[in-house]
């Protein structure tokens, strides 16, 4: 008769199922239950960018805000169809869509110059470096 070791520890694919990869209820739906926009977050040398992917909004759908040292992007949008003077219906629908996204920027942003831009369904949001933060390159000392 052979022994077999039983653990109690999850399994790596048991753990990989349970983890945040899976979890959508929080961090993907807006307390509406509507699907919160992607993002997608890049830094160069002198800048970081956000980009959020929205299509079918009007840049004046959104309002960016930067209060203090946080950086909120929010949407609210409201479709109602018209009906004229003396219809009778018996079921109209209407449509909201709101989201609000918020992110903490480094200590290494300058919050004076952010830029924000829509095109082709991307809100594209550019916040700059502040000039001490941005990477210099080495400098060459001679001896003397």
């Amino acid at each position: 008769m052979s022994l077999v070791k039983f653990s109690n520890q999850p399994s790596v694919l048991d753990r990989f199922f349970d983890g945040d990869l899976f979890n959508w209820s929080n961090r993907n739906f807006s307390q509406t239950n509507t699907t919160l926009p992607s993002v997608n977050i890049k830094e160069d040398a002198d800048a970081y960018k956000v980009e959020v992917a929205a299509p079918g909004f009007e840049k004046d759908d959104f309002k960016v805000e930067l209060n203090h040292d946080l950086l909120t992007v929010s949407s609210e949008k409201k479709i109602e169809n018209e009906t004229k003077e003396g219809e009778v219906f018996t079921r109209r629908e209407f449509s909201y869509q709101s989201f609000s996204r918020s992110f903490t920027l480094p200590q290494t942003a300058d919050g004076e110059r952010i830029k924000a831009s829509y095109k082709k369904g991307i809100l594209q949001i550019t916040i700059p470096k502040k000039e001490e933060a941005k990477q210099k390159p080495a400098r060459k000392i001679e001896i003397s």
